[in-house]
């Protein structure tokens, strides 16, 4: 097999976030986040699985640091937990929460690893929650006063800040079908929740913009959203609605072209939208530098009668749309791997919103691997020969997006360590380092070893 390279300069690095890691949710004047409320309710969280402790990477960060290093990591994207910045939200700014991401960041750099903050990766304030989170306006505007207060303390060194992750999730997950926290099941929740996440993005990218942050993104899970049979016009419309729920009714408005008339006329049917105002638009278009991509799986969609739809996750799609159920070789999170599905994607975005650079933000695939045999060294081995061949096979599909013409800027793997995965609970390990939960012990999977030549030499 020939060999790939990546441009010069191309960056290599990991992702994660900070619920998902730090642990340490009650030290230093740290307040509580709808995770924290949401894992603790029953039947949420597989067997009531919380972040209380995580990775404690709170306290272990400099061991952790010190392996990315020996990885070889260019770069290291983490998230910062409001609640440790603004314990209820808005008002003071607790310097305790803004001490540890100066360590943190101190240590990157001083290990020659570029920081890439993501100001908010889920963890929304509980205390805004409760005024109504995502639903109230007022919380797009606490966003802002919030990425200012983080930014005057580490702005003198991050150069790359993203605003938000995932706000799809945030908006469907949290606020539509329930299975992420805050838990409702809305559709008029969920739409007002996307739009306020955007007007968030919007108003703390100009604040940041204005500060002097130099690359501003937003991270997005575009999905690349196929007909089932490209032949049938009842397919190919449901692959519209879906691409317009989840990928054009937030690249649209990013982009400057405002919410497409097709999305707004589906959402109409189903909430009286008086959350969008006169210049919202406008203000959601700030303009961006990078766009964070994340990628894991395609998704297939068929027009069908009686369909039951994607649920909250996809408002107004029961009836409409069937999502196709995955086949092939799956993941442990049972979703299809198919990484030409990554080559369409950057394609598209190439294609339909050209001059924005990309930035793959997350990429990876659980897989259940466990310590095997003891190796040389008397610590368990992790031989995760699936995630290699998932890795292998995406890192492929982006080079050739690349080749193609795609300004892709770089790679970071989701995730650099096991974690607590949400509603999984710790049942699902994503990581190319095996956490042991009782022992926190880390131990580089075979993975690991392998994304660690591909960085060495900048290709496959």
């Amino acid at each position: 097999m020939s060999e790939l390279r990546f441009p010069e300069g191309f960056v290599w690095g990991a992702a994660t976030a900070a619920y998902q890691i730090e642990g340490a949710v009650h030290d230093d004047g740290r307040g509580p986040s709808i995770w924290d409320t949401f894992s603790r309710t029953p039947g949420k969280v597989f067997q009531g699985h919380t972040g209380d402790v995580a990775c404690d990477h709170y306290h272990r960060y400099a061991d952790d640091v010190a392996l990315m290093a020996e990885l070889g990591l260019g770069a290291y994207r983490f998230s910062v937990a409001w609640p440790r910045i603004q314990p209820d939200g808005t008002g003071p700014v607790n310097p305790r929460g803004l001490d540890f991401y100066d360590r943190l960041t101190d240590a990157l750099l001083d290990r020659g690893v570029e920081p890439i903050v993501t100001l908010y990766h889920w963890d929304l304030p509980q205390a805004l929650q409760d005024r109504g989170g995502w639903t109230n306006r007022d919380t797009a505007e606490h966003l802002a006063d919030y990425a200012v207060a983080v930014h005057s303390r580490l702005g003198d060194r991050v150069r790359t800040w993203t605003t938000l992750n995932e706000p799809w999730c945030s908006a469907y997950l949290g606020y539509g079908n329930g299975v992420h926290a805050p838990g409702e099941r809305d559709a008029g929740a969920a739409f007002a929740a996307v739009h306020h996440l955007l007007l968030g993005h919007g108003l703390a990218a100009r604040a940041l913009r204005a500060a002097g942050a130099p690359t501003l993104g937003i991270t997005l899970n575009p999905a690349d959203v196929q007909p089932a049979d490209p032949a049938s016009a009842a397919d190919v419309a449901a692959a519209r609605l879906v691409d317009g729920l989840h990928n054009r009714i937030f690249l649209d408005p990013l982009t400057g072209a405002g919410y497409p008339e097709d999305v707004l006329a589906h959402l109409g049917r189903l909430v009286e939208p008086t959350f969008i105002r006169d210049g919202d638009e406008k203000i959601i278009a700030a303009p961006i530098d990078l766009l964070g991509v994340n990628y894991y799986a395609p998704t297939y969609v068929a027009g069908r009668p009686d369909a039951a739809g994607g649920g909250g996750a996809y408002p107004g799609t029961e009836g409409v749309v069937e999502f196709l159920p995955p086949t092939g070789p799956l993941t442990d999170m049972g979703w299809m791997i198919e990484a030409t599905g990554l080559t369409r994607l950057l394609e598209r975005i190439a294609r339909d919103y050209p001059g924005l650079p990309m930035l793959i933000t997350e990429n990876g695939g659980a897989f259940p691997d466990k310590p095997g045999a003891d190796g040389p060294d008397g610590l368990g081995q992790v031989m995760d020969t699936d995630r290699i061949a998932y890795l292998d096979g995406h890192l492929r599909a982006a080079h050739q997006a690349v080749a193609r013409g795609v300004d892709l800027r770089g790679y970071l793997v989701w995730s650099l360590l096991d974690n607590f995965e949400w509603a999984e609970g710790y049942r699902k390990r994503f990581g190319i380092v095996h956490v042991d939960y009782l022992t926190q012990r880390r131990t580089p999977k075979s993975s690991a070893r392998w994304y660690q030549e591909v960085i060495s030499r900048n290709g496959l």
